[in-house]
Order: structure tokens, then C-alpha cells, then sequence
């Protein structure tokens, strides 16, 4: 019984096998898929009455890709590289057999067709593509861990030549239909509802079984291996794999690996090749940790997993935000992209009308590069009606603040907006710091009032920090959730904490780099170490960043709140030396911890070696790299611990979509459980004694890894 592809043959003899997995909205690489198929093209090879195949799909994409939640937990059964290679080596077998079963096979690709689906799509003699803004072709394996294992690594460079295929496989470029006929990556365009009848004609009309590949003479478009064009390629692609990995993430060297010694040599053995490096990565942890987080656990958050139930789903129509500053023009932008009508509220209607003005920028761009046109501009634009009168958010759905970090300027303008506003409104603070539950007091209705945290540039990041007070009622987390799901954007759910979670755990990243300096380590070192760790931008730029001056106001806010002195550690001892005596206060006031020349690139200030003398032994690289990410990962166990996270794959999206942890470790919790619990803790321990209490390790954690419990189940 095939159970995933119908099968019928015509009176022309044409074997028609419709792909269409029960139950699923989009087909998927599963092994059942993939035995069906090889019953039923052997059983069409082996039927005499049988001119050819014609292969296609029931559903409006072709095939999704290969079946990830099935091979995200490969790693942790305990699969072998042996066993991983195999379970490669007999996909490929089946679409080997499919190429050379000595009849012609079509394929009708009616949409998308992403890695295995497109390696499938490869192993036909014949390919006809809808002509459909929707029928890309693409390998998107490399961005979890992997490569593709089902022959595109060797029918592509073959196909396309290795500079086309290199993009395609290693920057996974996905390739819309125009270009991909331009390629050579399909044969022929055709409206969609003609696929199938396209396809059917070539085989009845040409009809050829035998792949280029397989014909005596093949040579590879653009040149073989030995050409110079080649040897360019190859060399340009070590270098800017070596720049864009720093050696942290396999895959994308193992896929090079594979396309130059897989064509070095016979197909067949090509195919051995790259199953061989296939097992490598699903047997290993990266994959495992790039797959989990940035497509299991980030598709369970985009699809509202933290969605309380029995909440009616809400949709926000007019939306006001307070402050039109980066972040709340940002907000506007995101915000009337997705439909809603939006008041962009601030103390003057210059501000304000600057605030709408950044949208109008961002459209400027997006027409220039052909995604927009003028007609959609102004219809965005139409919806952000800029303002200073509060009585304009009468009717909003949910009010945003975007104000000033002042817990009293928060204060006025939560009692402005809820004299106006209806009585079911939510309001939300943008706040990155300040708790929720001591904003909501404020407020009338705390129980409507939450924190959304929006990363800058909002129109970029994806990830919107919900984080709850202490009276947020359901109704409130559903209905904001609804609206980010609005947005396009991915949510985690936290409890209320200073600094909440990102800003809370990311702050350790920017303290850790500053005591570094303090300590007598080269600015240099620093910054390039975290960068080979696989941080986006080092502490100290990235602290001029977002200034100094504002780590200076948090840092004596916190300070005062809680009771202690500031500065209270060697981060906050620098902190205030570069405001108050030295009156570098960042990026935003032209001098930080670098220069800004301008019009020349920044360059770290020459006069930090003498504020900060560089101690004579420098430190080896591979610690300074693990204080970095160690740190990180520990305040977000104690994050965990405190309730602030109430699970792992909030923490391990969070960390990487919201600040840039490092992917390839899956994020800060699956950083611990990669490394194992007990591991980690005695870690904790050696750098606690090495450079100080902030690494010490709570009795909870101590308890946790002596049971060896990790954080995933």
C-alpha cells in the first residue's frame, strides 16, 4: 500500500505519480516518501506498457524539503556516523536508480522545491517549472548544520558549474524561476496549471533516459576542476568560508569538501563522497543544535506555543505607539507594514513626523531595489498618522511606549493614554530594563499591562521578549501574542526580572569584555576573540553602540535600587571612568571606546593602552572565547532557576535571535547541554577561582548537574 504518491497510467503510457504525504500541508522528505518512490518507478521501469514517468506533486508546493524533526534527534539517539552515512548513502541509491531505470523521467515542479525535494527534482531527466513567484528552488541545508545528502552536492556543479552551485549550496541562494532556467537548473517555464501536460509532451515527444553526467565525454559547464575559473572558486570559497565561519560551523566546509572531491571522481563515488560527509554532520552536534533551535523550536514559537488556551484569537486594527524615536518609528514601520492603521505619538509633531519619516526611508529603499512600488509605499505610509494629541489613540487595539527609560515619564504617559483609550485596550512598554510590575503601577488596569521588547532595527531583528507582570492576565499574553504573530515576528514568553532576560544575560557579554580590559588585555584581542567565538560585534563596540552613558545610567539605577554602591566590579569601574573623567560616552557622542573619524572607518582609541595598561602575558585566545560564552550561559541558567525562563527553547531563541549568541551552539542552554551539565559546572568552578565570584555556581545548578539533568529532556 504507497500511502504518499498516487499512481496512474494514462493511455499514452505515461506513469504519473503525484506526491501527496496525508495529512500534511506541505509534502516532506520522510523515509516513507522516499520507498514509495522506489516502488513505484521500479514499477513503472519494469511495465512494458510504461513509456516514461512524469513526477509531480498534489499539493501546492513540490516537496518542503527532507523531514527535520525526524533527523533533529538523530544526535541524541546516539546515531553513528556509519549509520548516518548509510541512512544518506540509500537516499541517494534511490534516486540513482530513479535516473537510470532506463525510462524518461519528467518532473513537473508545481512549486517549491527546497533540498531533498530539489535533489529529487535533479535525479529527472526533465524538468519543467511553474513560472510562479512561488516556485523557488533552493538547498537551505547548510543554515542547520547540514549539507544536501541526496545528491545535490554532485548533480549541481554538473548541472549549473561550480561557481552557480557554490552560491546555491554553500550561501544556500534559493533561485527563482527565471533564473533558474537561466542556470540550467530546469529545462523549461510554464504557467502552473501546465506543468504536468509539459512534462507529459517531452516524454512522449523526446523522451531521453540518460543523464549528461552519464554520457561519454561529459565535461562541466564553466569548466572542470583543472580549469582556472574553477581553481578561482575553490580559493576565493576557502577564504570567505574561513572568514564567514571562523571555523565554528562544519557544514559549509564539509559541503565544499564534498562538491571538489566528489567531482574529482566518478559520480557514483561522488555520491559515496558526500554521503560520507552527510554522517559527519547529522552524527555530530551542531546540526542537532542548529536544527532544534533555528527551525523546530523557532517554528513552535512563530506558530504561538506559549499561546494560553481558550482565549478567543484577537487581530489588532489600530495600533498607537508613544515615542517616535528609532525604536517606535520602527515599531510604526513593522506595524503598518502588516495592515494596521497606526498613531505615532510624541511631545512635538516635528518629532513626530520624523518618527513617520523613517518609514518613508525604508520604503525609499525597498522601491529602489524592486521589493516595493510607489503605489504600496503610499498606502503604508497612509496608515502612520503622526501626532501629539492623545485624544487620537480613542479606539486602539493596543497602545506601545516607546518613551525615554524614566520610570516617571513611563508613569505620565500610561495615565494619559488610559484616560483615552477603550477599556479592553492592552498597553505594552517597550522597555529593555525596567520591571514590569513596577511600570504597571501606573497603571489602572495592571492586569492589561505587559512588556514588548523590540530589538533595533526593529524592521531587521525578528524577535519580540514578552515579558509578563505580575498581574498579566492570559488575555493580554494571547492577545500580544496575536499581534506579533501579525508582525512577522518570533516571541519569546518571559516572567518579570530586571533587565528581564536578553537585556539581562547580554549585559554579562558587554561586562565581561570590559573587565577583559581592565584586566590588562589588548583591545584588540577582545573584540577579535569575540567575533571568532561567534558573537556578531565585540563588547566594546558594541557597547559604544548603545553608549556608555546609558551602561553608566542603568549601572547607578540598578545600584540605587538595590541598595549597593556604584561601581560595585572592575566593568562599572571603566564604565564610569569613560563618562565622568574621560567624557567618552559612545558611538552617539563621536568618541566611546573607539574613534569615529569622519568619513573613515572607526578604529579603536590609541588611548585606551594608557587608561588601561596591557599586561605584558596576554591570555590564550580559546579562554578568553570560553569566559565569554561561559558567562552568557550561566546567567541564563540562573534565569532559568529564578523562573524568569520557563523553558529551554525561549532561553535558546532568545539568545540567538535576540543578541546573536553564536548558533551553531543552538544558544546559551543547549551550550550546556552540548558541553554536559557536569562539565559545565566544574568549568564554573575553575573560572570562579580564576577570575571571580560572578562564575560561582548556585547550590540549584550544583544539585541539577550532579543528577546529571539537563535541560532538555
Amino acid at each position: 500500500m504507497n500511502n504518499t504518491i498516487q499512481y496512474a497510467v494514462d493511455t499514452d503510457g505515461i506513469a504519473l505519480l503525484t506526491i501527496d504525504l496525508p495529512g500534511m500541508p506541505m509534502n516532506v522528505l520522510t523515509p516513507e516518501l522516499m520507498e514509495d518512490l522506489a516502488t513505484l518507478t521500479a514499477k513503472a521501469a519494469a511495465d512494458e506498457s510504461v513509456k516514461g514517468i512524469v513526477l509531480t506533486s498534489g499539493k501546492k508546493a513540490f516537496i518542503a524539503g527532507a523531514d527535520i524533526k525526524d533527523m533533529v534527534t538523530a544526535y541524541d539517539r546516539g546515531i553513528s556516523h556509519k549509520e548516518a552515512a548509510e541512512f544518506s548513502y540509500k537516499l541517494n541509491e534511490t534516486l540513482r536508480k530513479i535516473e537510470t531505470c532506463g525510462k524518461p523521467v519528467a518532473v513537473a515542479i508545481n512549486g517549491l522545491a527546497l533540498g531533498g525535494g530539489l535533489e529529487v527534482c535533479l535525479a529527472g531527466h526533465y524538468r519543467v517549472l511553474a513560472n510562479d513567484t512561488g516556485a523557488v528552488l533552493g538547498f537551505p541545508e547548510v543554515n542547520i548544520g547540514l549539507l544536501p545528502g541526496a545528491g545535490g552536492t554532485q548533480r549541481t556543479p554538473r548541472l549549473i558549474g561550480f561557481r552557480n552551485a557554490a552560491t546555491m549550496i554553500l550561501q544556500c541562494k534559493n533561485q527563482k524561476p527565471e533564473k533558474a532556467l537561466e542556470m540550467g537548473l530546469v529545462h523549461e517555464l510554464a504557467p502552473v496549471a501546465e506543468v504536468v501536460e509539459r512534462a507529459r509532451s517531452w516524454v512522449l515527444e523526446k523522451g531521453g533516459f540518460e543523464q549528461p553526467w552519464d554520457k561519454k565525454g561529459f565535461r562541466f559547464p564553466g569548466g572542470g576542476l583543472a580549469s582556472p575559473a574553477t581553481a578561482q572558486t575553490f580559493m576565493g570559497g576557502n577564504a570567505l568560508l574561513a572568514k564567514a565561519t571562523k571555523h565554528n560551523y562544519p557544514a559549509p566546509i564539509a559541503a565544499q569538501s564534498a562538491i571538489f572531491e566528489g567531482c574529482a571522481t566518478s559520480f557514483d563515488a561522488g555520491l559515496r563522497i558526500e554521503s560520507q560527509y552527510f554522517g559527519s554532520l547529522l552524527a555530530g552536534p551542531v546540526a542537532r543544535n542548529m536544527m532544534r533551535s533555528l527551525f523546530v523550536n523557532k517554528g513552535k514559537a512563530d506558530k504561538l506555543a506559549r499561546r494560553p488556551q481558550g482565549v478567543e484569537k484577537s487581530q489588532v486594527r489600530k495600533l498607537g505607539i508613544l515615542g517616535a524615536g528609532m525604536m517606535g518609528a520602527g515599531i510604526a514601520y513593522v506595524s503598518a507594514r502588516a495592515g494596521m492603521q497606526v498613531i505615532l505619538l510624541d511631545t512635538s509633531q516635528e518629532s513626530a513626523e520624523r518618527g513617520k519619516a523613517y518609514s518613508e526611508s525604508l520604503l525609499k529603499k525597498a522601491i529602489e531595489r524592486g521589493y516595493s512600488t510607489e503605489e504600496k509605499a503610499a498606502a503604508l505610509l497612509g496608515l502612520i498618522t503622526p501626532t501629539t494629541n492623545y485624544h487620537e489613540l480613542q479606539g486602539c487595539d493596543l497602545v506601545i511606549e516607546a518613551v525615554f527609560e524614566s520610570v516617571e515619564i513611563k508613569a505620565d504617559v500610561t495615565t494619559k493614554t488610559e484616560a483615552v483609550v477603550p477599556e479592553n485596550c492592552v498597553f505594552a512598554s517597550n522597555t529593555s530594563t525596567l520591571p514590569i510590575t513596577g511600570l504597571a503601577k501606573a497603571s489602572e488596569r495592571p492586569e492589561q499591562f505587559i512588556g514588548l521588547h523590540f530589538f533595533s532595527p526593529v524592521d531587521k531583528m525578528p524577535l519580540v521578549e514578552i515579558i509578563l507582570g505580575e498581574k498579566t492576565n492570559d488575555e493580554t499574553i494571547a492577545r500580544s501574542l496575536d499581534y506579533i504573530q501579525q508582525i512577522r515576528k518570533t516571541p519569546i514568553v518571559v516572567n518579570d526580572s530586571r533587565g528581564f532576560y536578553t537585556s539581562r544575560v547580554f549585559s554579562t557579554f558587554t561586562a565581561e569584555g570590559i573587565t577583559m580590559l581592565a584586566e590588562g588585555v589588548k583591545p584588540a584581542l577582545i573584540e577579535n576573540t569575540a567575533k571568532m567565538a561567534g558573537m556578531p560585534v565585540g563588547p566594546l563596540a558594541v557597547t559604544d553602540e548603545v553608549t556608555l552613558e546609558l551602561a553608566y545610567k542603568i549601572g547607578k539605577e540598578t545600584a540605587a535600587q538595590l541598595g549597593r554602591k556604584y561601581p560595585s566590579d572592575l566593568s562599572q569601574e571603566v564604565i564610569q571612568k569613560m563618562v565622568e573623567v574621560l567624557d567618552r560616552r559612545g558611538k552617539r557622542f563621536g568618541k566611546g571606546f573607539y574613534d569615529y573619524p569622519e568619513g573613515a572607518k572607526k578604529h579603536l582609541w590609541s588611548g585606551l593602552a594608557e587608561q588601561f595598561p596591557v599586561a605584558d602575558k596576554q591570555p590564550e585566545v580559546d579562554e578568553l572565547k570560553h569566559r565569554l560564552l561561559m558567562i552568557q550561559a550561566l546567567e541564563t541558567a540562573r534565569c532559568f532557576e529564578e523562573g524568569v525562563l520557563t523553558h529551554a527553547e525561549d532561553g535558546d531563541i532568545g539568545s540567538i535571535f535576540g543578541w546573536g549568541f553564536p548558533p551553531y551552539t543552538g544558544g546559551t542552554l543547549s551550550y550546556i547541554d552540548t558541553m554536559g551539565i557536569q562539565t559545565f559546572v566544574a568549568e564554573c568552578d575553575r573560572m570562579a577561582a580564576s577570575y571571580g565570584e560572578r562564575f560561582t555556581v548556585s547550590s540549584w545548578l550544583r544539585d541539577r548537574a550532579e543528577k546529571n539533568q539537563p535541560f532538555y529532556g
